[in-house]
């Protein structure tokens, strides 16, 4: 998995993204209360969700990185298949901002159901900027 630099803004941009802030918070929403087996941090400050496989889940899963690394290029990801499970590696930047969001990110089986509004304002208190507005207060 490639890091990226440490001076990488730590900011979210979806104004190009195919789908709404709140519609890819579903997605996580259902992704993990359907596949979540667990979650755990790695030696080396990765973060990992583990899924149960499925057809078509793979696929559905790098989809989903690739969006959020468009949107948010200070993470980077990893998907890889691991006897029956699906392992979802997410890693940022050396920034105490980004890494601030990847906690975040490890607590989105438990928050992906909240108020989005509320969401937003704990991420942008943790340093993450949201470009052309917020998306999650549309």
């Amino acid at each position: 998995m490639e890091i990226p630099a440490a001076d990488t803004p730590v900011a979210c941009d979806m104004s190009t993204a195919p789908d709404t802030a709140t519609e890819r918070l579903a997605e996580y929403q259902h992704l993990f209360a359907t596949h979540l087996i667990g979650r755990e941090r790695t030696a080396n400050g990765v973060v990992r969700f583990r899924l149960r496989c499925a057809d078509g889940l793979e696929d559905q899963i790098r989809d989903l990185a690739a969006r959020e690394h468009a949107c948010c290029a200070f993470m980077a990801f990893e998907v890889t298949v691991v006897g029956d499970e699906i392992h979802w590696d997410a890693a940022v930047s050396d920034n105490p901002a980004a890494r601030a969001i990847l906690e975040e990110f490890y607590g989105l089986p438990d928050t992906a159901g909240q108020d989005p509004a509320g969401l937003a304002e704990r991420y942008q208190d943790h340093g993450l900027t949201f470009v052309n507005g917020d998306p999650l207060k549309q």
